[in-house]
Formats: C-alpha cells, structure tokens, sequence
C-alpha cells in the first residue's frame, strides 16, 4: 500500500494554496504550454495538463483545509480503505462486494478493491443520483411544486 499518499496541510497552507489555484486555474484556461516555476535554482518545468487539473484539485482542497489521498488506480485498497473512501461502514461495503456492484479479488481471506473498480462504482453512483434528482425535479415541476 505504499502507492497511497495521504497530504494533509499545515494551517498556513490554506491562503498560499488558494493564491497558488488562482494562477494555475488562469494557466489550465490558456491554450499554449505550461510552464512551472520551481522557484530558486529550481528552473522550470513543463507539466501535462492533465497533472495540473489533479494538482488544482489538491490545492483546492488544502485552500479549504482538507487533506487528500493520493490512490493509483493500479492500487489495490483494503476493504476498511475503500468503506473510508467511500464514506460507508466496513459492513455495507461487504454488502456491495457480495452483491456484484464492485470488482474485487481475494487474497486468502481477505479482499481485495482495485482502485479503478471503486472509482468506477462512484461514478456509477453519481451518474444514479443525479438521475433521481432530475426525476424528482421533473416530477415537482410537473406537479407545479417548483
């Protein structure tokens, strides 16, 4: 499991983090490369798009004060780590796994989630959600409620 990074910010990280989304959210809207700063003697460095979008993500989050795990999606979690990511108890995630509704191995005894196949199920779950909401926000539109 050493694939997993949890980054937790320090109270100080909040403003920096925000100041530090603005210009990055200012560079991802623009159409030519970009390009970092390393500070120092650092020099620069070009850096894909699609890293910047996670790193805007991250810093997001430390702009808020919340820390962030890092998961490959090669990595296989533990079934305590994939209720925790997924905000279930332990026992309703058993309960997803029996069901079909994640893919998972076992190793021996115990199970094993790959990270792609809970990300997979979360999208799925939000994909339903929003299609439940629309169906109630058509229905009370429907019914004059709204």
């Amino acid at each position: 499991m050493s694939d997993i990074a949890t980054l937790v910010p320090e109270p100080t990280d909040a403003e920096l983090a925000a100041s530090a989304l603005r210009g990055l959210d200012a560079a991802l809207d623009a159409d030519t490369p970009v390009r970092l700063s390393l500070g120092g003697s650092g020099g620069e460095v070009d850096v894909p798009r699609s890293a910047l979008a996670a790193l805007a993500r991250v810093l997001d989050s430390f702009a808020h004060g919340e820390g962030v795990t890092l998961v490959p999606a090669h990595a296989e979690l533990t079934t305590q780590q994939a209720a925790d990511a997924l905000s279930v108890s332990r026992p309703f995630l058993i309960g997803l796994l029996d069901a079909g509704q994640i893919a998972y191995r076992t190793v021996g005894t115990h199970r094993r989630i790959k990270a792609a196949s809970l990300i997979g199920y979360m999208r799925e779950d939000d994909a339903r959600r929003a299609a439940a909401a629309d169906e109630l926000a058509a229905e009370a539109h429907a019914l004059g409620l709204s």
